[in-house]
């Protein structure tokens, strides 16, 4: 296949990805040979096995992808994307590299980093850097670092080049550290700043919508440390930084850090203060026992208050952990470092009673041994065998008060879409079943049960919900309906393994209007008289042009 960049066209290569899934669809052999060739899923199956993997048009076009080099459809697409009409000029390539270089917190848009897609484009481009030392910062180029601080010893702490870095937040932020070949040239070049008198707490103002690159948002600095241990996790050029003396209490890099874990520990090592960051609360929103126990032996408050929404809703990190449904092992971390068995909820509701409305019995039985036995009224029961997905129990407290669920409190009926977004199906449908207010509004965004299982490309609950009255208008908090959770959710994909394609055909099938294209911009499509962006599969069945 030629892969001259001049011949990447986005509309012939989706073209490409429709004909090899219709050829898929047909049992050709070809394609069962091209998918086992270019797809790792695909690798070393038979036809019958590649056959029964009901791939779909995203495996197509990561297929088209990898033919051309990409390690994904994404990557390709960005790629294209980045590519200029004729006539423009150098600066205007150079500045839609950065985009890919740099996250959007630093270059201003609302897009993540892509450097392989860099890379890419760097290789096919070699003229990019050329001898601009801030760009030679992105890349590591040692040589025009030095060459430049030894003309100019001062340039090492002033800002410049297209995104207004300094020199050490352009090395420290850029994400070719994540890419093996950069790695060491990236620290090498951070070694040299350092050297040459650079300030290890150099920092820029956040350029995340709604601060921009040319009108920064002054209240939210981003240092060079945040840069290596919170956005890129490397571990080496965090410990250089703090060997340098930069400051780990910027109110970012610890937070961050726990993303990945990896310089978590050398934070802490160097006196960064856990208290008033929220990083309490940000290891508990995923099932991180290592990382939760790092804290705690660093003196981490297992009481600390919370300090903003949705946290306060919970009042403490065990709360907030029953919120987020952590294990058995993750509770018991909590309490044996001291968190407060007998803590309720600002609306006085107990621990064992949260964890008993979550669903969580395990949970529930190591507070009851902690505080004791607590008397549930009917109410409270019947919450609870719904979250456990306890049937027969949540029908029989029912059969003696059919005012259940529609005199339960709004705190109670919240949990619908608490569940949803916590993947709660079982429970979720058994409430429905029962008569829970399908239209409740919760969670972290305040949306609607249906709106979290589109967000979640969750397409099962997604049909499940709207055959039981839930409609595609139902509001979120952000001020759109499902179709903008389907259009953020299928471009972003916040989950692995979302069907976001299911999710539109169940929108479509129960009163969702299909999209039209946009005559000013094909790759968006108006939906019920709004321009809205999904991914090409979405768009495809929204259109109904579906393969």
């Amino acid at each position: 296949m030629d892969r001259s960049p001049a011949r990447l066209n986005l509309d012939h290569l989706k073209k490409q990805a429709k004909e090899l899934i219709r050829l898929y669809r047909r049992q050709a052999p070809e394609a069962y040979t091209r998918f086992r060739q270019a797809l790792p899923a695909a690798a070393g199956r038979s036809d019958a096995e590649i056959a029964a993997l009901d791939l779909r048009l995203h495996d197509a076009q990561s297929c088209v992808a990898r033919d051309l080099g990409f390690a994904s459809w994404p990557d390709l697409r960005r790629y294209v994307e980045a590519q200029l009409p004729s006539g423009k000029s150098k600066a205007d390539r150079v500045r839609r590299w950065l985009l890919l270089v740099y996250a959007a917190d630093v270059d201003g848009t609302s897009d993540r980093a892509h450097p392989r897609v860099a890379v890419r484009m760097l290789t096919e481009y070699p003229d990019l850097v050329a001898d601009d030392p801030y760009l030679a910062c992105a890349v590591g180029d040692e040589e025009t670092i030095r060459r430049t601080t030894a003309r100019d010893p001062t340039w090492v702490n002033r800002p410049g080049g297209p995104l207004k870095l300094p020199p050490l937040v352009a090395v420290t932020h850029s994400s070719l550290l994540q890419i093996p070949e950069f790695q060491a040239r990236l620290h090498r070049c951070a070694r040299l700043l350092l050297e040459a008198g650079a300030d290890p707490d150099q920092r820029i103002s956040s350029r995340w919508p709604p601060g921009s690159l040319d009108a920064p948002d002054d209240s939210n600095p981003l240092s060079a440390l945040y840069g290596a241990a919170g956005r890129n996790h490397d571990l080496a050029l965090t410990r250089l930084l703090l060997e340098a003396g930069a400051d780990p209490n910027d109110n970012e890099s610890l937070y961050h850090s726990l993303e990945g874990s990896v310089t978590t520990g050398l934070l802490l090592e160097h006196g960064a203060r856990i208290a008033g960051t929220n990083a309490m609360y940000k290891v508990l929103d995923d099932e991180n026992v290592p990382g939760l126990a790092l804290l705690l032996s660093h003196g981490g408050d297992p009481n600390e208050p919370a300090r903003n929404a949705p946290l306060t809703d919970c009042g403490s990190p065990l709360m907030w952990a029953i919120r987020r449904r952590r294990s058995r092992k993750c509770i018991a971390a909590l309490l044996d470092a001291g968190a407060d068995p007998r803590i309720t909820t600002p609306d006085g509701l107990s621990a064992y009673r949260y964890a008993l409305q979550f669903g969580l019995a395990e949970v529930a039985e190591l507070l009851r041994q902690r505080t004791g036995d607590e008397t549930l009224a009917d109410d409270e029961r019947f919450v609870a065998a719904c979250s456990s997905g306890n049937e027969r129990e949540a029908r029989r407290i029912q059969s003696g008060r059919p005012d259940l669920p529609g005199s339960l409190s709004p705190q109670q009926l919240r949990l619908l879409p608490e569940l949803a977004a916590a993947g709660g199906d079982d429970a979720v449908r058994l409430m429905v079943r029962l008569g829970w207010p399908i239209t409740v509004r919760g969670g972290d965004w305040d949306a609607s049960a249906l709106n979290h299982a589109v967000f979640c490309g969750n397409a099962g609950l997604t049909r499940f919900l709207l055959e039981h009255g839930a409609e595609w208008t139902e509001q979120h908090g952000f001020g759109d309906d499902a179709s903008g959770s389907l259009s953020w959710a299928s471009c972003n994909e916040p989950v692995s393994d979302g069907d976001w394609a299911g999710c539109a055909q169940a929108l479509l099938d129960h009163g969702m209007p299909r999209a039209i294209p946009d005559r000013e911009d094909p790759e968006w499509v108006l939906l019920a008289g709004r321009r809205k962006l999904f991914s090409d599969e979405v768009r495809d069945v929204l259109l109904g042009e579906a393969v």
